[in-house]
């Protein structure tokens, strides 16, 4: 069972946002340019989650795992750079639920991060485009600290921040790269059923607990609650 946090930390892509529809038209656009083919959205879809240069690396490969030409990667990257600037979020859409979901932890009193793998330039953008930059007292991108997930250091540095325990502390996240870090850092771990862990079940992760829906989240933290009392 959930122990009653007093932090919670949430993840964007693929829990807050599902950023693939703009991700996947920066793909194939950028393949475009170059001349190579096109991969398609489901395809894209089980590449996202390690931010945007993993994922032009296995754009080029296409594959998961993989590295292509330098000279290659050093002509895509900026492309797709350029292309994500102006299509961060015309495509990208909160999930069913966020909304309630982080509107029920603000009611009810949890101090609220964001930590993610995507890169400020785009992080920022997006959260504010979509509504819910301000939800959150803090926001760690990518390229925000040396390391980011599966590190642990983003999270233990919002735990600093706010001045509240690991143990204390939840991160709400979709993928293998959530789990490690919240194990690593000590934080309790809740996912997603609908995000972007590489076409693999994140229940084979062993997080605490999965939901389907952020909506969720008052049942299974009251829950946590009344077992603490």
């Amino acid at each position: 069972m959930l122990r009653k946090p007093e932090m919670v930390l949430i993840d964007v892509d693929g829990t807050l946002v599902d950023s693939v529809p703009d991700l996947a038209w920066c793909v194939d656009e950028m393949m475009k340019q170059l001349g190579m083919p096109e991969h398609g959205e489901a395809k894209v879809r089980e590449w996202v989650g390690n931010g945007v240069e993993r994922l032009v690396r296995r754009a080029l490969t296409g594959q998961l795992e993989g590295e292509p030409d330098d000279a290659l990667f050093e002509k895509a990257y900026p492309i797709f750079l350029n292309l994500y600037a102006d299509n961060t979020s015309k495509r990208s859409q909160l999930y069913p639920g966020v909304k309630e979901g982080v509107a029920w932890l603000k009611q009810a009193g949890y101090r609220l991060g964001c930590v993610t793998n995507k890169a400020e330039q785009f992080t920022v953008p997006l959260l504010k485009t979509l509504g819910v930059y301000d939800d959150f007292e803090i926001v760690v991108s990518g390229d925000t600290l040396a390391k980011k997930k599966p590190d642990p250091l983003p999270l233990l540095h919002v735990a600093g921040f706010f001045g509240i325990k690991p143990e204390q502390s939840l991160m709400i996240g979709d993928s293998i790269s959530d789990v490690t870090a919240a194990r690593a850092a000590g934080f309790q771990i809740v996912c997603m059923s609908y995000g972007y862990n590489h076409g693999i079940d994140i229940r084979e992760a062993n997080p605490d607990a999965v939901i389907d829906s952020m909506a969720e989240l008052p049942d299974l933290l009251k829950q946590a609650a009344r077992g603490a009392a």
